[in-house]
């Protein structure tokens, strides 16, 4: 499985740091969304779920978790941890996060709009998809 983290530019001196977001040029696709989770109890997992079509870059903009991605072939487990990198997660791609640090923000960048019919959630579901491709 291809994981792709961006490295973003940051800018910054004495006064803090600045990380510049920009379609086209640092995010690989136009963004249609843009969505938040804070207030992650630690135990908790998230997500659970792929998508048909949707492309997302994730950044944990404060605190860390880790992101658990499966293609049905390959798992592989990411820690973010740094406001300055986006972890790149392309579609039919199984996601779950977890290890939430207590102040952790992880903010979502997405092509598309929320649709409903565009998720999968269901793993076995997921695997029959990807076998069928």
């Amino acid at each position: 499985m291809n994981v792709n983290l961006i490295q973003l530019q940051s800018h910054g001196d004495e006064r803090g740091a600045l990380v510049s977001l920009e379609q086209s040029l640092n995010i690989p696709f136009q963004i249609k969304r843009v969505y938040y989770v804070f207030n992650t109890k630690e135990s908790v997992t998230r997500g659970f779920h792929a998508h048909k079509e949707l492309k997302q870059l994730a950044i944990a903009v404060k605190g860390s978790c880790r992101f658990l991605l499966d293609d049905g072939k390959e798992k592989v487990d990411v820690l973010l941890d740094n406001p300055a990198q986006g972890l790149m997660i392309d579609s039919f791609i199984w996601r779950e996060m977890t290890d939430f640090s207590e102040d952790c923000v992880l903010l979502v960048l997405a092509d598309a709009y929320y649709d409903e019919n565009d998720y999968i959630r269901d793993y076995d579901k997921f695997l029959g998809l990807i076998s069928d491709e």
